[in-house]
């Protein structure tokens, strides 16, 4: 098993009480870096009965119907960003893989997209608190949005594997891709708790205490 010592862990979370928490439902973060989990405690979450927004997968759909947006992404990367009226991926791949301005560029549009689709979405649940699930929450403003955040946080060693394994790629390929999003011990003293996927912990066992303390904060 890989260890690690979380340097983050000893940094202050902020308090509840800290918060001015919405007084129809409690929205919540969950982030993490590429590999840590995080999709795993979504889906945790969901077992139960907590509504998951996948930013993500979202974020997909809008580029194929939502008009502003689809306007956006013509407007600078050309006409061939659509066949069929579908979003051609890889040619905007090809664009944007190896060009973080113009990654930068697209995330501009398609940030606020997700982020208005989001709160359209948390308006509609009934639950006590529902969960944006998203890689990307303070690089996208997103946070500015929610109530509470939750970090998913695995050691770099593992991630790094569990990358490889998953999509067959080379350590330098998964690199790249983690080189594009801040850096993790940051992104974690930015969460206002976390949770550790290391698998040493048990992570449903801090999922269901977690669940049963954001019950509470969404009585307050």
């Amino acid at each position: 098993m890989i260890q690690t010592k979380a340097s983050f862990l000893t940094f202050p979370k902020i308090q509840p009480s800290q918060f001015n928490l919405s007084s129809l439902m409690l929205r919540v973060g969950l982030t993490g870096g590429i590999g840590s989990g995080k999709s795993t405690v979504a889906k945790i979450f969901e077992v139960l009965g907590i509504p998951v927004y996948y930013a993500d997968k979202a974020a997909k759909y809008l580029m194929n119907t939502d008009e502003e947006l689809k306007k956006a992404i013509i407007k600078h990367f050309g006409e061939e960003s659509y066949t069929n009226d579908q979003l051609n991926r890889p040619y905007i791949a090809s664009l944007v893989f190896n060009d973080k301005e113009k990654l930068d560029l697209l995330n501009s549009f398609t940030h606020p997209a997700t982020i208005r689709d989001a709160n359209k979405w948390m308006l509609q649940q009934t639950s006590p608190y529902n969960i944006k699930e998203a890689a990307l929450i303070f690089e996208s403003g997103s946070a500015e949005h929610l109530d509470y955040v939750i970090g998913v946080y695995a050691p770099l060693p593992l991630r790094i594997k569990r990358l490889m394994d998953r999509d067959q790629i080379t350590r330098e390929e998964v690199q790249q891709r983690m080189s594009r999003q801040i850096d993790e011990d940051i992104k974690m003293r930015l969460c206002n708790t976390v949770i550790i996927n290391d698998e040493q912990q048990l992570v449903t066992t801090q999922v269901l205490q977690l669940h049963e303390r954001l019950l509470a904060m969404s009585k307050q």
